[in-house]
């Protein structure tokens, strides 16, 4: 039952922003220009575990670097040049990647019943580019910056566990990712919402297969139907 939160954490890229599509505005003219063919599925799925390991590998590097580094990555796997200027438009790409479109008024509506967290893979700069797409104040922010580690790292969930603890906060976690945050946030017993984003697509896109099984405690195919199922006409209700 909804009522028994009354603070929601959020992964803010997958979920809130469309960030196979930022990613893919940069592979794709890039992969066109080689005179290659690549639709942008397979284009993000070559570039998905080259992120996930530098993230694994560099665990304080800010996320533009990251990005950089991954895009590189990707280049030597796909024998397609990546040029500085290349892998510099990635990394600072982040602040163009455009909010799903239900992601602002969701978050308003569940502002209205519940405290909310971010638990994101990025650096604070980033962040602040893309939480002017999404028109609320949060309650609490943790970027990998913060924490000195990258998602699915247990540290990340360890550390908004201790803020969730130090306020009093019964919490859910609301994501899109298994790999990233269903997974870990198992492991820890937080109760995690699935905004599957992904349903009516099959395989992984930008996010690595999580190659386990993992059941969150509800699924959701947008942020509008969580925000209706859990603040119906402005009151919490029952989780789906």
């Amino acid at each position: 039952m909804f009522e028994d939160f009354d603070a929601l954490s959020f992964d803010c890229y997958g979920t809130l922003i469309d960030w196979e599509a930022g990613i893919a505005d940069v592979l794709r003219p890039w992969a066109r220009a080689s005179g290659s063919s690549l639709s942008d599925e397979e284009l993000l799925l070559a570039y998905a575990d080259e992120e996930a390991r530098v993230a694994r590998e560099e665990p304080e590097m800010l996320y533009p670097f990251v990005l950089a580094a991954a895009f590189r990555a990707t280049g030597a796997k796909l024998n397609i040049p990546v040029t500085d200027d290349d892998a510099a438009r990635l990394g600072t790409s982040v602040p163009d990647w455009p909010a799903f479109p239900d992601s602002a008024a969701a978050l308003k509506r569940l502002a209205e019943q519940f405290k909310l967290i971010i638990l994101s893979n990025v650096d604070r700069q980033s962040f602040a580019g893309s939480n002017r797409r999404l028109g609320v104040d949060f309650d609490h922010i943790v970027t990998a910056q913060d924490v000195g580690s990258y998602k699915p790292a247990a540290r990340n969930f360890d550390v908004l566990a201790e803020y969730a603890d130090q306020q009093g906060l019964r919490l859910l976690h609301v994501a899109q990712s298994l790999f990233h945050d269903h997974v870990p946030a198992s492991r820890l017993g937080l109760p995690s919402v699935w905004i599957n984003r992904r349903h009516d697509r099959p395989g992984w896109g930008a996010t690595p297969d999580p190659k386990v099984s993992v059941q969150p405690a509800g699924e959701f195919h947008s942020m509008a139907d969580f925000a209706e199922a859990a603040v119906p006409n402005g009151s919490p209700g029952p989780m789906a």
